[in-house]
């Protein structure tokens, strides 16, 4: 006999469909880890294994976070690294990055996928790029497996350093790019999971142009291809970044991109902030992704990317926290919040961005750009049960009833309410059930005090 989950009672479910529904006073039936229907209340079957009345919540698909550096949880705030610009901050943090441990590496993600829950993310991508001191893929997946999120593990790396003409310190980089890439296909035959309803999935993520050789760009795109797996890396986030790509390479970096073979469907860029039209016109015409991640984008001074235009243009545009200690915050429905707001600053026009668009980029934007859109990211049947519900009655919705939907977005409230992820439920009513959050924050307090010295 199978199991079967009912929520009823709903004052809307955003369904993220074709259609767009919003469906008030609704219901969804779920059936094992697959929604088998959704509608209104006078349609809701009578009993099911378990029943959840949530009556006066929200309820939409699960966020997906396409771009995090989960081990940068361990320096939030530090002092040397608040006031710089991209390559300043990352030279000041270098030098801290190169004692963390796996143990940091296992509390650090545990508590940015704590965090990333606890704000509506069912689904995350984690572009892993340190490997010191033993660190390997295989610490993050254990932490996304303890903790019960859908997980995309980007196994990175660095191998220019300083010597050679890159940013980071020499003795941070895996200098043996074929070792890289032994690792990189490992990781993949170990971890990553075919099947639709995937619950670990593993991308190949070169870093940056400016941290890792042509020849590595290269290499790891044909492998990825050779083993149908995703690709991901950082692209034209700051002026910086843009000069070392002219200077080194005598190309911008969406020409890098494309000489390299990093465009196509199965390829997605974090930042695009300085994205030209050519850029733009090469990314949609070959299906290449964008994980647009605003409050690090502020928070560096990188600039605001044009997402109108890239929306415009066909752009397949998903929303990234990045890591936190460049947004210093893991907050997947405030980053909606401030996708809508910067596009009108950066436009100077109120409606460059809605509050519905922000949250179809957030959760079907997110599926999309992953490779996950035949599954993800939609309240439908057939689709796996990632799904959220935030109270309306929180004071940070308080006064905000006449569209609660909006709301989500205008007002943010602090915490969701439920979350189930492939139809088991891993938050109910406010609290994480996978693992206590007050030793989980412990923890973390208890192994970023020993990295940074404090």
């Amino acid at each position: 006999m199978t199991d079967t989950l009912l929520l009823k009672n709903a004052r809307v479910i955003a369904t993220m469909d074709d259609e767009e529904r919003e469906i008030e006073n609704g219901y969804i039936l779920v059936r094992d880890n697959r929604i088998e229907a959704v509608g209104t209340s006078d349609e809701c079957p009578e009993d099911a294994s378990r029943t959840i009345d949530l009556s006066g919540h929200v309820v939409i698909p699960g966020l997906i976070n396409t771009h995090h550096h989960m081990f940068q949880s361990l320096t939030r705030a530090l002092p040397a690294a608040q006031n710089g610009e991209l390559f300043d901050w990352l030279s000041a943090l270098f030098p801290v990055w190169r004692n963390i441990t796996p143990e940091m590496q296992r509390a650090a993600s545990r508590t940015a996928m704590a965090e990333l829950m606890l704000s509506g993310c069912t689904t995350a991508a984690d572009h892993a790029y340190l490997y010191v001191n033993g660190i390997t893929l295989d610490d993050s997946v254990q932490a996304a497996i303890e903790m019960g999120i859908r997980f995309h593990a980007a196994r990175g790396a660095m191998s220019l350093g300083q010597s050679q003409g890159g940013l980071p310190p020499d003795e941070l980089v895996e200098a043996d790019e074929h070792a890289i890439l032994r690792d990189m296909q490992r990781a993949v035959e170990t971890h990553h999971d075919y099947s639709p309803d995937a619950m670990i999935r593993v991308a190949l993520a070169p870093c940056s142009p400016f941290t890792v050789t042509k020849d590595l760009m290269r290499e790891a795109a044909t492998m990825a291809r050779s083993l149908k797996v995703g690709l991901h890396t950082h692209t034209a986030e700051n002026w910086k970044d843009l000069a070392f790509s002219m200077e080194r390479y005598g190309m911008t970096p969406t020409e890098f991109s494309e000489d390299v073979g990093w465009v196509g469907e199965d390829v997605w860029h974090a930042h695009c902030v300085h994205l030209d039209a050519p850029g733009i016109e090469l990314f949609a015409r070959t299906g290449t992704g964008v994980a647009h991640c605003p409050c690090s984008n502020m928070r560096l001074a990188s600039g605001i990317a044009p997402v109108r235009q890239m929306l415009d243009a066909g752009v397949k545009v998903s929303l990234g926290v990045d890591g936190s200690a460049s947004n210093d915050s893991g907050n997947l429905l405030d980053e909606a919040r401030l996708a809508m707001l910067s596009a009108r600053v950066r436009d100077q026009q109120p409606g460059a961005m809605t509050a519905r668009e922000a949250l179809r980029i957030a959760t079907r934007g997110g599926a999309e750009v992953l490779g996950r859109g035949d599954a993800l990211g939609r309240i439908q049947p057939g689709y796996c049960a990632d799904i959220v519900a935030f109270r309306t009655d929180d004071i940070g919705m308080a006064g905000g009833q006449s569209d609660p939907l909006a709301s989500l977005v205008f007002c943010t409230p602090p915490r969701v309410h439920w979350s189930i992820i492939n139809g088991r439920i891993v938050i109910e009513d406010g609290h994480l059930r996978s693992r206590s959050l007050t030793h989980i924050i412990e923890e973390q307090n208890r192994m970023a005090s020993q990295l940074v010295g404090i």
